[in-house]
């Protein structure tokens, strides 16, 4: 099929070229000539598609030809391979046969086999079934007389000493039901003592005196503050804190209070679980809590004598937690009154870090009373070295005068080398007393 595409391609090609030329021609000679040429190519193009024609035949009869040897040769091979695998698979049956024989023979040997030890084992088991029973039998009952004879010295101890620990038991009950009724006396002495108002400022004022005590030195807080000019009002606590200036005191104000009723009739309303009677004692509450808070901001707040914001110390966690369970209770008495809320965990938080700013301050003083000690140490030390240079130098002045001293000595050493010397008498009436200390001297040395 390639070749006939190749050459109606050419014929195309020259039809192409014998219309361009056809065109071109200008006079009948050419035109003769052309159609004679034309005449000549058609004929070789008859001639050329007849050849490709009979091309055409001759490759089909081939295709055909090779076709069906390709058929004859792919029945033969199959009947040959369907031969081969009949005779490998009748080969495979009687091999499993065989071996399904040899297995079943070898099963029945074996189930056979089995079975005689079964039988024996079981022979065997139960004659030392029947002997273990008989042993256990004659050793129980030898361990049930000794176990109800121990049962019953134990018995008898064990309910002694159980009749004694229950006598005890018994008395120390009744000692703690004796404590219990001192302590339940003592209970509503305590509650008889804060049903007064003026006693739980107190103990409120107590605890709050105890844990600025135990967390800041006595200079840093004072009791009994007036920190409001014109006002004759008292705040419990004041912690001092540096101001502007170096003399000026900054009081933080901290008051303690213990709204006692609103808390006892809401703890009351929760344990009755009345949703309404909840939601009146919780509005009991929050407005005793705001009113604490107000009190404090009118009474004890005046910038710049005191900070912008005061404590409202709750002495108890119970008390405090109640407060941070309601709503926007903590916050909104923060943003209205500027008084912050604290339990005794959040204030003993509070005072330590106010602990740690003081440490602050004071490290920051020392310092720069260490950075003035540390200037005078370096003047004195510049002129320590001042004179360190000029003691130096008279040194190295004294050191040049003694070798040159030396130099000289030798110098006359050498030159009275060739005189001779004097005996020590001579010595001392020529030079008279001069010469004795440097001859004692000589002697000593």
């Amino acid at each position: 099929m390639e070749i006939i595409y190749v050459l109606l391609a050419v014929i195309l090609l020259l039809l192409v070229v014998v219309l361009v030329m056809m065109n071109k021609a200008a006079n009948t000679s050419r035109q003769n000539t052309l159609q004679y040429k034309t005449d000549q190519l058609l004929d070789s193009l008859h001639r050329l598609e007849a050849a490709v024609k009979q091309e055409m035949v001759t490759n089909r009869a081939e295709t055909n030809e090779a076709a069906k040897n390709t058929r004859t040769e792919m029945t033969a091979s199959l009947q040959v391979f369907g031969g081969q695998l009949s005779g490998a698979m009748k080969n495979t049956s009687d091999l499993q046969k065989n071996q399904l024989e040899t297995f079943s023979t070898n099963l029945n040997m074996l189930t056979r086999s089995m079975e005689d030890k079964l039988q024996y084992l079981t022979s065997s088991l139960d004659k030392k079934i029947t002997d273990l029973q008989s042993g256990n039998e004659k050793k129980l009952d030898e361990m049930r007389a000794t176990v109800d004879e121990k049962l019953q010295k134990t018995l008898e101890t064990r309910l002694g000493e159980s009749f004694r620990l229950v006598s005890e038991r018994l008395e120390a009950v009744h000692k703690g039901l004796g404590d219990m009724q001192q302590l339940a006396t003592g209970v509503g002495d305590l509650k008889r003592v804060l049903t007064n108002v003026k006693t739980r400022g107190i103990l409120g004022e107590y605890q709050l005196e105890n844990m600025l005590d135990q967390l800041l030195t006595p200079e840093q807080y004072t009791k009994n503050v007036k920190t409001k000019a014109g006002s004759n009002a008292l705040v419990e606590f004041a912690v001092k804190l540096p101001g502007k200036d170096k003399e000026q005191v900054l009081w933080l104000p901290i008051d303690s209070k213990f709204p006692k009723e609103d808390f006892e009739l809401l703890m009351e309303a929760y344990d009755k679980a009345i949703p309404e009677a909840i939601e009146e004692c919780r509005k009991n509450f929050i407005k005793g809590i705001k009113k604490c808070a107000v009190d404090i901001f009118s009474k004890y707040i005046d910038p710049p004598n005191t900070t912008d914001f005061a404590i409202l110390f709750l002495p108890f966690e119970s008390l405090y937690a109640e407060v941070i369970r309601t709503p926007g209770l903590f916050e909104a008495i923060q943003r209205e009154s500027r008084i912050i809320i604290t339990g005794p965990t959040t204030l003993s938080a509070l005072l330590n870090s106010l602990q740690m700013g003081f440490r602050t301050l004071a490290i920051e003083k020392r310092s720069s009373e260490v950075w003035q000690l540390l200037g005078a140490v370096k003047t004195e030390f510049g002129n320590f070295g001042t004179i360190l240079d000029k003691t130096q130098k008279k040194l190295q002045e004294a050191s040049n005068v003694i070798d040159e001293a030396g130099r000289r000595s030798r110098s006359i050493e050498r030159k009275l080398r060739n005189v001779q010397e004097l005996p020590a008498e001579q010595v001392n009436l020529l030079l008279g007393d001069t010469a004795t200390p440097t001859v004692a001297n000589d002697d000593e040395k």
